[in-house]
């Protein structure tokens, strides 16, 4: 015997007091359902009409959007106990999660449509670089190696620690990711000894960074470690130009 087929979900019904059970409570069990109740004599029901039509519409099934013209459908209007419209009403799970009145912008529309939703739930691998720690971060990069999230957070984690052999640990690591402003920073503050005075090192460095590859190669990288926002940043990039053309 076959099995009977799945009724399909509709992102947009009319509902009457003979359906509201079916077609809105039990529904609601499965997905979000927003309830509209309107009247034809209600000038701005049909101005908050459209706009709950095209923000269900934007989550593509997410959401059920069931209109109840309360002038033929009193019973539904009496359960809600509404005294004016429109009424708006969200139900999860067969209850009334949140609900307003009068005409709203899109903007409101959408906040309360969307906080209907269920939270997404995180992966495992978002999870274990949410705890942070070093062995959570290895065990997420055991999962996904090339996490860009993962990577930079452990590479700066053995950075920060200096430990035998943690630059080096953490340079292989920035080797799986593609080159990025933070990248740069971690590799700079890797293969960059802290300074006390940042600005006479590089006062310095300025002065050889011409004719020495290696000196020119330390002051750009003390310039990562300051990074763009610090304003520091633009003016010694600028005198390193000056010097070098």
């Amino acid at each position: 015997m076959e099995a009977p087929a799945a009724v399909p979900t509709l992102p947009e019904m009319d509902v009457t007091d003979a359906t509201f059970q079916t077609e809105v409570i039990d529904r609601s069990h499965q997905l979000p359902v927003v309830v509209d109740l309107w009247a034809e004599w209600c000038g701005p029901c049909k101005t908050l009409g459209p706009i709950l039509d095209e923000v269900v519409a934007e989550l593509a099934g997410k959401i059920i959007l069931a209109k109840v013209d309360i002038d033929s459908n009193p019973g539904v209007a009496q359960a809600f106990q509404v005294q004016s419209i429109p009424a708006v009403f969200g139900l999860v799970d067969g209850k009334v999660a949140s609900s307003f009145v009068g005409a709203q912008g899109i903007d409101a529309v959408r906040s309360f449509v969307q906080g209907l939703l269920p939270a997404e739930e995180i992966s495992e691998v978002e999870r274990l670089v949410a705890l942070g720690d070093e062995a959570s971060l290895v065990q997420a990069l055991t999962i996904e190696a090339d996490n860009i999230s993962a990577v930079t957070a452990l590479a700066l984690l053995l950075v920060e620690r200096d430990g035998d052999g943690d630059t080096d640990a953490a340079l292989k690591l920035l080797d799986r990711i593609p080159e990025s402003a933070e990248t740069r920073r971690i590799a700079a503050m890797a293969r960059t000894e802290a300074v006390d005075d940042i600005e006479a090192t590089l006062a310095e460095l300025l002065k050889t960074a011409k004719d020495d590859e290696a000196d020119r190669q330390r002051f750009v990288d003390l310039l990562e470690v300051l990074g763009p926002d610090d304003p520091r940043t633009a003016t010694w990039r600028r005198r390193l130009t000056s010097a070098l053309f």
